[in-house]
């Protein structure tokens, strides 16, 4: 082997393909806001662009599209996903809804960045799309403070979970169910369920409301073109179920894929040594025929 052929071999087996960043859809590409949170710092958007024009045009982060319905009637009500970089974790109530429990966005590592972009969702009906060509690997959650600070303390439409006496088996989960077509429609693929409260357990002491970002392996799901969300509670009303059925979402991670200038060069040097090969071959068989 040459010393030119040899180079080119070492180069390709010292790069693979596979050293390029893995995708991560972490809503820092969303620069507009409907307005400041009435509570604590930070801002919002909700679907509502400013006009106050009722809409269902949804939004879009890095590839990855997600729904939202917003009506301009009584004030504005919205449903699907808002996206959100607002602090508080102590204001109860609605009016603090598009807030995450932990304190902020998940900064990649389980923690809490300050200002960080992260996304809402509100009601069964909240979806989103996945980009074509990465493969879906995980995403963290959290509860909303909306929601934890209900279930921990009970308001006027829901009941502290454990009740009185701390016994209650009381649950609160989120289903993310893979479809195999956009939208969340077609046939599904699978399905990841996340507790974001659990007191079922015979030990209260094992009992909690989930207070930090959790990172959920979603390769199961494998082959999903959409992602829908599923509430489930152990407060059922008359109308539903009476937990706010509200999730945080933040750094929906998609596996690596090869850089275009990897790919470019790998094609590049495996030509050149195809090619090298060749003349050899070439060579190689004018000397025979000499011979």
């Amino acid at each position: 082997m040459t010393k030119t052929l040899f180079l080119i071999f070492t180069i390709l087996f010292a790069m693979p393909l596979t050293a390029s960043a893995a995708l991560v859809v972490d809503m820092e590409d969303r620069t507009s806001f409907t307005a400041a949170n009435p509570t604590g710092s930070g801002s919002y958007y909700n679907g509502n662009d400013g006009s106050n024009t009722t809409n269902s045009d949804g939004w879009t982060s890095q590839g990855a599209f997600f729904n939202n319905n917003y009506n301009s009637d009584w004030g504005g009500f919205w449903s699907g996903w808002s996206y959100s970089n607002v602090i508080d974790p102590t204001t109860a109530g609605f009016g603090n809804q598009y807030a995450a429990f932990p304190g902020g966005g998940a900064d990649g590592k389980g923690g809490v960045a300050a200002g960080q972009n992260y996304a809402v969702a509100f009601g069964s009906g909240a979806y989103f799309n996945l980009p074509t060509s990465p493969s879906l690997r995980s995403v963290e959650l959290t509860n909303t403070t909306y929601a934890a600070l209900s279930m921990q303390n009970g308001d006027a439409f829901a009941k502290p979970f454990g009740g009185a006496t701390g016994d209650d088996a009381d649950f609160f989960r989120v289903s993310l169910i893979g479809y195999d077509e956009l939208d969340a429609s077609g046939s599904a693929v699978g399905s990841v369920t996340v507790d974001l409260a659990d007191f079922t357990f015979a030990d209260n002491a094992q009992d909690y409301i989930l207070d930090a970002w959790q990172e959920i392996d979603l390769t199961s799901l494998a082959g999903a073109r959409s992602i829908g969300l599923s509430f489930a509670s152990s407060d059922m009303g008359a109308f539903g179920i009476n937990t706010p059925t509200f999730v945080a979402l933040d750094n929906l991670t998609f596996a690596s894929v090869p850089e275009p200038g990897s790919i470019v060069l790998w094609s590049a040097l495996s030509l050149m040594a195809l090619a090298s090969v060749r003349r050899r071959v070439r060579s190689c068989r004018a000397v025979q025929q000499l011979a």
